[in-house]
């Protein structure tokens, strides 16, 4: 279930190979063996992972958003898990059409449309770009046009609510059921795709990892980029359509079903959608700057990604304005501004600190970080092959806060979502809980995969910068 993009402090290019060809082929992506834990955890979320987004999207249709109620309803025996499933809107042809539409559409504006956005937006990268470096010494190309893709798709939602009036605008929140179990059916269909293709058609044979346990390479994945044909990459196209497009489309149905219940839309769902959308532009802002995080550049597609960016990403990320559908909360004027400026210098926080990565990473560090010449600690390490590589690990500006501080401004922002719901209900706090443990588990993951590569420089990095996400805490 992919969030956003990461921001690593490590500096990858190095300093007798630019495109880092020469790195050790097991820094790369996930395990070659599987351990009983790896499995165990594998079995639960392939398990209770489809469970936990029916449970919460049920729980908002059939108990007012409460998590308590439908448990208690069945214990006490008022209610049966029969009752709750009879109750539960099944799939419609009108949902299947719908999300037929959807999903074409998005594709059609991935691989027809070239972008243009790149040749009048100043300072955005968009058209044909290249990818990192993957374990088989391939550089695959992409052709960028993530924000015109979204770009287009809000205009025409624009148009048909204030002038063509083709369908209407709580479309989304009347057909939401309906549209989890079409959801489910493309997350498992390209997930299963995805698996047999890695057998049998490969795009790369080279990219592939085969640990012999079933369930965990259908969920980790094998390939580590299936395509089909030149430009239709899984990877990029599951994580960023349809998901992420239509994040911000299930946030104004959630607003217009709310104008159409109570006669306004609430200062706390209009925070929602001015916060997530900042955020999803900035996602295809940056789209091609994506192309080189831990997403595209070290996980396989599999179940993980194909099923999570098609059902986890779209019905548990925008729980905050489903949730105020059912409970419409008009913060105070003091309440409101401190949220959104919790979230704003949460975004700050987030961009400056990859902006400044990405500025030491193309500049080789001859550049100003906070009006000054960025510190770093040079470290090396050694390929398969026996060759020498260098690296730049920098420890000035955000960098030399945390080591991980791009997140911190990530998780200030996502509490902002969750508090724009105030304190009545835990569902729409579990957005900031589950990035806390996904980004914590980052982490651990990044650092344990640098521990292994760089050794005792990387000790060196953890002295200089001993905190990971909070100064003084942790």
């Amino acid at each position: 279930m992919a969030a956003f993009p990461e921001g690593k402090s490590e500096e990858r290019k190095h300093k007798n190979n630019p495109n880092g060809s020469g790195a050790s082929q097991g820094q790369w992506g996930r395990a070659w063996e599987v351990d009983w834990f790896s499995l165990a955890s594998v079995l639960f979320l392939l398990t209770f992972s489809p469970l936990i987004v029916y449970y919460f999207i049920m729980s908002c249709d059939q108990y007012h958003c409460s998590l308590t109620d439908p448990i208690t309803d069945v214990l006490m025996g008022n209610s049966h898990l029969s009752d709750i499933w009879n109750k539960t809107p099944s799939l419609s042809w009108k949902a299947a059409n719908i999300y037929i539409f959807w999903v074409t559409f998005q594709v059609m504006l991935y691989i027809l449309v070239p972008d243009f956005c790149h040749k009048f937006l100043p300072g955005y990268v968009g058209g044909v770009q290249e990818g990192a470096l993957t374990p088989a010494g391939t550089v695959n190309k992409y052709e960028i046009n993530g924000l015109q893709a979204w770009i287009i798709t809000h205009a025409l939602w624009f148009a048909n609510a204030y002038y063509f009036h083709w369908f209407s605008p709580t479309i989304i929140f009347d057909n939401w059921i309906p549209l989890l179990w079409c959801a489910n059916i493309l997350g498992y269909t390209a997930s299963t795709f995805a698996m047999i293709k890695s057998y049998f058609f490969p795009s790369n044979p080279n990219d592939c990892k085969f640990t012999g346990n079933l369930f965990y390479d259908y969920m980790m994945g094998i390939e580590f980029n299936p395509r089909i044909g030149k430009w239709f990459d899984f990877k990029l196209f599951f994580n960023g359509r349809p998901g992420i497009v239509a994040w911000t489309l299930i946030n104004l149905s959630y607003a217009a079903k709310q104008q159409e219940l109570y006669g306004q839309v609430t200062n706390s769902m209009i925070l929602v959608n001015v916060l997530q959308g900042i955020y999803v532009l900035d996602f295809f802002w940056n789209e091609a700057w994506y192309l080189k995080t831990i997403d595209i550049c070290h996980d396989h597609f599999g179940w993980y990604l194909g099923w999570g960016d098609c059902v986890w990403l779209p019905y548990l990320y925008t729980l905050q304005g489903l949730y105020l559908v059912y409970h419409p909360v008009q913060l105070s004027t003091a309440n409101a501004v401190g949220i959104l400026l919790l979230g704003l210098v949460g975004y700050y926080i987030f961009r400056m600190t990859n902006h400044q990565k990405d500025l030491f990473r193309r500049t080789d560090g001859n550049c100003k970080i906070w009006g000054k010449k960025p510190e770093y600690i040079e470290c090396s390490y050694t390929s398969v092959d026996g060759t020498k590589y260098y690296s730049k690990l920098m420890i000035s500006g955000f960098w030399g806060v945390a080591r991980h501080f791009n997140y911190t401004g990530d998780l200030m922002g996502s509490l902002a979502y969750c508090l724009t719901c105030g304190f009545g209900h835990i569902l729409p706090y579990f957005y900031i809980i589950y990035m806390t443990i996904l980004l914590t588990h980052r982490c651990i993951r990044d650092e344990h995969r640098c521990s292994s590569k760089y050794s005792k420089d990387w000790k060196r990095y953890t002295t200089a910068v001993p905190y990971r996400l909070i100064p003084g805490v942790f």
